[in-house]
């Protein structure tokens, strides 16, 4: 777990409708990824508080659900740390801990599927890695081209059976990035694959743009799954 990355912040909403309308949410859900040395994630942290009950509690269950349930996600709004903390504030919860404080609640990990990555390089040394970050939920057209934005992608060749959404690519630390971003069904899912053509330049680059990108789409409406890597 890297504690010099920020948290994740979420408002819960009693209905889809209130999102955005000035009505208050139900309550805070905060998480943190739990990475691994090479940044796929081994875990996610939580923790939730509601106006309700006045106190942080363990929360793997809310944690699972905005995954895994369309219609709760329709209730969940992806927030920064300062919306939380205005949004905390203004339902009487005061002053919002510092992260190292809402650190401390987070009692419960939710493990995530954790293997090695495939070997596809028919025992060759390879200088490649490849990610990808897996979202659920859907980007309506003005989050799309917010993400095409902020990503820097270009639009793929006109395909109407392709998903690929737009691609990129950039040097950092020397090394040689090149993302894809995917749709994965039509409502369901999406993903962000990163390959990595690695030099002697710092690793840490890889991590760093990661949680760039992982954020990024994040800020769009999506909540991001797991983090893998298959090479």
């Amino acid at each position: 777990m890297d504690a010099d990355l920020p948290l994740d912040y979420y408002l819960i909403y009693a209905a889809p409708q209130d999102r955005g309308h000035g009505t208050p949410p139900l309550g805070i859900l905060v998480e943190e990824f739990v990475l691994c040395d090479d940044y796929t994630a081994a875990g996610i942290d939580c923790a939730e508080w509601t106006s309700e009950c006045g106190e942080w509690r363990e929360s793997p269950g809310s944690s699972r659900a905005i995954r895994a349930d369309p219609a709760l996600r329709e209730r969940v709004l992806p927030v920064t740390r300062r919306d939380a903390r205005d949004t905390y504030s203004m339902l009487g919860g005061g002053a919002l801990p510092e992260e190292a404080g809402l650190r401390a609640f987070f009692q419960y990990r939710q493990a995530l599927p954790a293997a090695a990555p495939l070997d596809l390089s028919g025992g060759r040394s390879t200088q490649t890695r490849r990610y990808r970050i897996l979202f659920a939920g859907e980007l309506g057209e003005r989050g799309l081209a917010n993400v095409r934005t902020v990503l820097r992608l270009e639009p793929p060749e006109p395909n109407p059976r392709a998903r690929i959404a737009g691609t990129a690519t950039a040097t950092a630390a020397g090394h040689t990035f090149t993302w894809e971003l995917r749709r994965i069904g039509p409502g369901i899912a999406w993903c962000l694959d990163v390959t990595v053509r690695l030099s002697a330049g710092p690793l840490a680059a890889i991590g760093a743009l990661l949680h760039h990108h992982r954020q990024a789409i994040r800020g769009q409406g999506l909540i991001p799954v797991t983090i893998e890597r298959f090479a």
